[in-house]
């Protein structure tokens, strides 16, 4: 049975939920087209330990395909990421309390700079649209932990001879509690429904199953 990889993140900074992690537990277990199963698994916010969850998983598990998701907060709509970049810079701290500045993700000799998704971004777009649901491509995942997780999947993937493994990132709003928890001294966040966010991250883990091999 071919397994889909679906990651979530834990809550951090001040943000008492994480709507990432929320959909990865609700769709756990589910069936996708073509037979295929979604297996989830949340990370910690922190670089290494993500890491240690992430990478062992990835070889434990041997996925078909990894739809890797966190939070955005502030932007207004779910958003693919295109790239992912070997850099870490941190404007807030992570779990454990460290920041990191202009620090590589990948400290090996030979990685690259960046690292392209190889998600099917315009066909999960598509897919979007075609169900009402408002997203985009974006070209830039931060340089915050799911950054370096994208670039850590990717390489990793790469790097054991599995780069036709379909993988990528999705960022996702606030949801309500992410939205309330906002200080009302401070700008009010956009935000969706947790429900349209689990359907935003179905939709797309729906179409990569439909497009498992790389273009």
């Amino acid at each position: 049975m071919p397994t889909l990889l679906l990651t979530g993140f834990e809550p951090f900074h001040t943000h008492p939920d994480n709507p990432s992690a929320r959909a990865a537990q609700a769709l756990d277990g589910l069936e996708l087209p073509g037979g295929w199963q979604v297996h989830s698994a949340l990370l910690p916010v922190e670089p290494h330990a993500a890491a240690e969850v992430l990478l062992p998983l990835l070889d434990r598990l041997r996925p078909d395909a990894a739809l890797l998701t966190g939070l955005a907060a502030g932007r207004p709509q779910v958003t693919l990421e295109r790239v992912a970049v070997n850099v870490m810079d941190f404007d807030i701290p992570d779990n454990a309390g460290r920041t990191y500045r202009d620090a590589p993700a990948h400290t090996h000799a030979q990685a690259p700079a960046a690292m392209l998704s190889t998600l099917p971004l315009r066909a999960i777009l598509a897919a979007w649209q075609a169900e009402q649901v408002p997203g985009h491509i974006s070209n830039t995942a931060g340089l915050y932990v799911c950054n370096f997780v994208m670039y850590r999947a990717l390489h990793h993937l790469q790097e054991t001879g599995r780069a036709g493994v379909r993988c990528g990132f999705l960022h996702v709003p606030a949801n309500a509690a992410v939205a309330l928890a906002v200080p009302g001294n401070r700008p009010p966040l956009p935000y969706l429904p947790q429900e349209e966010i689990t359907r935003a991250v179905r939709l797309a883990a729906e179409t990569l199953a439909r497009h498992p091999d790389p273009a």
